[in-house]
């Protein structure tokens, strides 16, 4: 699909909905996620709800891919399979979840912090999450697709954090991946004008160390060049005029993670 393809309204309440179920499993994790656990029983448990709820894991057997998680740990940037690595305090971990409802895909991904962090995960969490938000605050009709990965790139460059440029968001609808790219740098005022009726994901993949990133022989585990750790955080958004309509949300994982910490 080579040309943006624009929804209507109806179209981007579709998307919500998936959106919103991405957001709910995610949340179905982040009451299990813990020390002893493997990320093998994470995808199970995840695909499991996906389909209770009448969908579809978006990943499985998306390309090849076969499982209804990327969970990455540590120092894989992205893409990772879940396995029998059994999870230890001190740990992040990614999760990247979409799904398939009436035909159209919600995308979300969130990092989890196992337990106590060190310093350098505790900031790249938090950074990596403020680079989110800043990228979502330019994506707003009339701003440019520079603008959005600007926005990122400073705030993670400014912490002194790599960005990873040879993964991009993406935009969402009826395919995982439409056009047009998100890269999470770039300059203002460059590359493709936003306008309403688009909807995109947006995902900083951010390492503590250097930008680099390795492609395992797998053919989709990817980590930082420098075995550094590294944070994704993403949200599936639709342009709108002054303010994005953030379709995804973090608001349910983060209720279960308050509960289970007091």
């Amino acid at each position: 699909m080579s040309k943006i393809y624009y929804k209507s309204a109806e179209e981007v309440e579709l998307i919500r909905e998936s959106s919103l179920l991405v957001s709910q499993t995610l949340a179905e994790v982040a009451k299990v996620i813990g020390p002893g656990m493997t990320t093998m029983s994470l995808n199970k448990l995840a695909e499991t709800f996906i389909k209770d709820q009448g969908a579809v894991p978006a990943f499985l057997n998306y390309n090849g891919f076969p499982y209804a998680l990327c969970i990455s740990p540590n120092e894989q940037v992205v893409h990772g399979f879940p396995s029998d690595y059994v999870i230890q305090e001190g740990d992040l971990i990614s999760v990247d979840c979409g799904v398939i409802k009436n035909k159209y895909f919600g995308d979300s991904a969130y990092t989890f912090s196992i337990g106590e962090l060190d310093a350098e995960k505790q900031k790249l969490v938090e950074v990596t999450k403020a680079c989110l938000i800043a990228g979502v605050e330019q994506a707003v009709s009339g701003s440019r697709i520079g603008d959005v990965g600007y926005a990122i790139q400073k705030i993670a460059e400014d912490n002194g954090f790599g960005v990873v440029r040879e993964l991009v968001g993406h935009g969402v609808g009826v395919k995982l991946h439409e056009k047009p790219e998100v890269p999470n740098y770039g300059q203002r005022g460059r590359g493709i004008k936003l306008e309403e009726g688009m909807v995109i994901a947006i995902e900083p993949m951010i390492n503590a160390g250097t930008a680099g990133v390795k492609f395992w022989s797998d053919g989709w585990t990817v980590t930082s060049k420098d075995n550094k750790p590294s944070a994704h955080f993403e949200h599936t958004i639709a342009v709108k005029k002054g303010k994005a309509d953030v379709l995804s949300t973090f608001s349910l994982i983060e209720e279960v993670l308050e509960k289970k910490h007091k």
